[in-house]
């Protein structure tokens, strides 16, 4: 039961909500537009604040509500391990040839369901720095790095190990964009 915990939580993650959603209302595939990224950041880009928000809401939502599979399905494993996997699929989604999201929104729903006022905090720490800054990237990656310190205080063994996991997925989808902000030619948001 443990495996069909994970492959399902896995499969939730895949689901490409800013693909379907521009497909079916807007007849665009996202992936032919800005930055090419299924997410929640270029659904804003291209689509618009409404979809932007709705893809954000959905990509959370995978996230969020896998945490829950260990409960309802009675199976003993740490509710962030499951969460994990859908990170995973949102990532590499096996429909798209791997090709996913960045991860960001989902590993927020999984932070929700598990520790949701250290989501909270981080929330704030990433909106403080997107109002600094502009960048959505830079943003993403601090909120991931202050999700490992506090993994730390809050003395979550799992969670911490899922929060480094998650902190180098981050970082490793992001390097065109640290690059980009090194060289400052990084897109800022302009519907904030």
């Amino acid at each position: 039961m443990t495996f069909v915990v994970i492959i399902l939580s896995y499969l939730v993650g895949c689901f490409p909500s800013g693909l379907v959603l521009g497909k079916l209302f807007y007849k665009k595939d996202i992936r032919e537009f800005g930055s090419g990224n299924l997410g929640a950041t270029n659904t804003f880009r291209v689509l618009g604040k409404k979809a932007g928000f709705i893809v954000m809401f959905l990509d959370i939502f995978k996230g969020f509500i896998v945490v829950f599979f260990p409960l309802w399905f009675n199976v003993d494993i740490p509710s962030i391990f499951v969460g994990i996997f859908a990170v995973i699929g949102h990532v590499f989604p096996i429909f798209l040839k791997f090709r996913g999201g960045k991860a960001v929104a989902t590993s927020a729903g999984a932070v929700l369901g598990v520790h949701p006022l250290l989501l909270i905090i981080l929330a704030i720490i990433f909106l403080s720095i997107l109002f600094l800054t502009k960048y959505v990237s830079l943003s993403s990656i601090v909120a991931s790095i202050c999700c490992v310190i506090g993994a730390i205080f809050i003395g979550d063994l799992p969670f911490l190990f899922v929060s480094i996991a998650i902190m180098v997925i981050l970082l490793v989808r992001h390097q065109s964009n640290i690059v980009r902000i090194f060289k400052g030619s990084e897109p800022k948001i302009k519907w904030m």
